[in-house]
């Protein structure tokens, strides 16, 4: 791309104004400054500078212009970033590297088309709109959030796609159909409302199909997600997020729910800093989006002992991401939805309600407790207290043991002494979690991609209940999560080694419903990254050795480098 139309976008886009959508930026003289996005910091130390129109945060000493900061806040590459820009700045792009339209362009424009196919397949669907009709959502709401429906014919959005000039192996590339073990492509949702995925800038990157009960046939799940493209990875994604930022901005505040129809009947209900989890487990990459735009959580997952859970390890952590956390308590209700199809006005109630996560706590595990002379009423107190220690205020710590002792009648002195003898700060396996991932420890120290697949890959495998899977994929696993996997192998959840038994609990936290194909391309996956990591310390030992000079050194450096790319070819 000729270094013209950068200038051009440039020109025509304000990198301030542009970081606005991104950040709650306060003047500095004639320039912005913002808390940094890429570290933690109480103090702002990221300055935008509209004179220079570039931005440098002096704490973790990084800047550039507008394009550095979109690739590295949605950690895209440069071709996908020039597209976005584009077409943020009305500039058409005369010159576009096919390979480069096809990894990230072409995608976005799939994801469009399907978007539109299942939002005109629900006005033909008279079982799809009764559908939404009985669960309280308005046709305007419904319009608005795009939703669509996904018929029950295993291609009819696969020839939609091909009729539009899209080749088989772009729509498999898109995640909007998979292929059977003889080769028959179909598509991947079927008798399914279409809920289109958005990323921060609002353009559709993936879908979560929720089947209707009328042609749930028990073989796959209730709902069903995209699977991870160049254009999707669910942990970094919030639904329902490039709506409400504004809105979280203003209110300082953020409710966040378990699923869409949560999400979008709190929003047909007035309340708009709202977003959701959208099925998958949240995670730190989430919270660091939210962190962006408030201080403030309030924490709705559904009120059945699986939601509980999951709200527990919301809680664990967003409270060590240093948000203040609430819990909202629909009573009565199911979940989010439920109780705004009751009543919106209830809904806003409840929220407005919300308790301290420690009071969710008493009521959790102290409600039904009479006294302490059994086990399990003081295991739960034990719990309520090793929460208690986790928070950390000593005065906050303080307030609530008087208020535990308030709600227990057990003298304070011997709640404090109970609480000498949590040997541990972290309460759950979440915290330890997240504490370790700002620690030092050996490879703990930032989760990389090549994590992140890893744990995907064992979270996909431990859904399945099939680790043969993995094949030859196994030795492209990080040895830690080589490890992990024999340890889930033997079925067990727990190990000796306390570094392990939080990797174990991030896979945990990223099970969930994994479609058969999506092992096949997370083990493609694993492969590409495995070959990245190795591609750069083989390239960091032949550096070292040319400056050494070291003759023996280099040749078996290349040796290692020309293995890799043998693997390329043949992997």
């Amino acid at each position: 791309m000729p270094n013209s139309t950068v200038e051009q976008i440039k020109e025509k886009l304000d990198v301030a104004e542009f970081l606005k959508g991104y950040l709650t930026l306060r003047p500095a003289g004639k320039n912005f400054k913002a808390l940094c996005p890429f570290h933690r910091e109480k103090s702002p130390s990221f300055m935008i500078s509209p004179d220079r129109q570039s931005w440098h945060c002096f704490g973790c000493n990084i800047g550039g212009d507008i394009f550095s900061f979109l690739m590295r806040y949605e950690n895209i590459e440069f071709a996908e970033a020039l597209k976005i820009l584009a077409e943020k700045a009305g500039i058409e792009l005369q010159r576009v590297s096919p390979a480069d339209y096809r990894l990230f362009g072409l995608l976005y424009d799939l994801n469009d088309a399907a978007k539109e196919f299942y939002i005109r397949e629900l006005k033909n669907s008279e079982v799809a709109i009764n559908y939404l009709k009985s669960r309280g959502l308005k046709p305007e709401t419904a319009a608005e959030f795009e939703i669509g429906f996904a018929p029950s014919s295993f291609e009819a959005l696969n020839l939609y796609l091909l009729n539009l000039g899209n080749r088989p192996d772009d729509i498999l590339r898109a995640g909007l159909a998979v292929k059977s073990e003889k080769g028959v492509q179909f598509d991947r949702f079927r008798g399914r409302i279409m809920f289109p995925i958005r990323n921060n800038l609002g353009k559709v990157v993936g879908f979560t199909g929720r089947v209707l009960p009328e042609l749930d046939n028990g073989q796959s799940g209730k709902y069903i997600n995209s699977p991870e493209t160049a254009i999707f990875n669910k942990s970094k994604i919030i639904y329902g997020f490039s709506k409400a930022k504004d809105f979280i901005r203003e209110s300082k505040s953020v409710l966040l729910v378990e699923g869409q129809m949560d999400m979008i009947m709190a929003w047909q209900s007035g309340i708009k800093n709202v977003v959701a989890c959208s099925g998958t487990a949240l995670t730190l990459d989430h919270l660091r989006a939210l962190k962006r735009f408030t201080d403030q959580i309030l924490i709705s997952f559904d009120t059945d002992e699986a939601g509980l859970v999951a709200g527990e390890r919301a809680i664990d952590l967003a409270e060590n991401m240093d948000f203040n956390v609430k819990v909202v308590a629909f009573k009565g209700f199911k979940d989010a939805a439920e109780a705004a199809q009751a009543d919106p006005e209830k809904l806003k109630e409840y929220v407005s309600a919300a308790i301290p996560a420690p009071k969710f706590y008493f009521e959790r595990y102290l409600s039904k407790t009479g006294s302490f002379d059994n086990r399990e009423t003081l295991n739960n107190l034990r719990v309520v207290l090793a929460k208690i220690k986790n928070i950390s205020s000593p005065v906050e710590q303080n307030y609530w043991l008087k208020e535990l002792g308030t709600a227990t009648g057990v003298p304070e002195k011997t709640l404090n002494e109970e609480t000498e003898k949590l040997s541990v700060k972290s309460s759950t396996p979440v915290a330890d979690m997240v504490a370790a991932s700002s620690q030092p420890a050996d490879f703990i120290k930032t989760l990389t991609r090549w994590d992140i697949v890893c744990q995907r890959l064992l979270s996909a495998l431990f859904e399945q209940g099939n680790f043969e899977l993995a094949g030859n994929a196994v030795s492209y696993l990080k040895p830690e999560y080589q490890d992990v996997l024999e340890i889930l192998k033997r079925g067990e959840k727990k190990s000796v080694n306390p570094i392990l038994d939080r990797l174990l609990e991030l896979v945990m936290l990223r099970s969930e419903t994994v479609m058969p194909d999506e092992v096949v391309a997370l083990k493609n996956n694993l492969l590409s990254e495995y070959l990245k990591e190795k591609r750069q310390e083989v390239t960091e030992k032949i550096k070292r050795a040319e400056t050494a000079k070291d003759e023996s050194a280099l040749e078996s450096a290349l040796t290692e480098l020309h293995s890799l790319n043998s693997l390329i070819l043949n992997p």
